[in-house]
């Protein structure tokens, strides 16, 4: 639900450290198709991984803020 109010503008971004594929998948999809940005909380492209992997989505300026935010 938090990557579909990313998705829908409703949310500026969403981090969280560790998560399964099966959490994140479909939100991640919205994302992109919404011209948002899903990435690690590192700022690698991220796919559908095996596993717990961090997940960071905002649009396509936000993304970049909350990446260098957490970084600090």
């Amino acid at each position: 639900m938090d990557l579909c109010s990313v998705a829908a503008g409703r949310a500026g971004g969403y981090f969280e450290l560790e998560v399964s594929t099966w959490d994140y998948a479909a939100g991640l999809l919205l994302v992109r198709e919404a011209g948002g940005r899903v990435t690690t909380v590192e700022g690698e492209e991220l796919g559908l991984v095996a596993g717990k992997t961090s997940i960071l989505a905002g649009g396509p300026q936000s993304a970049g803020e909350l990446i260098q935010a957490l970084a600090e």
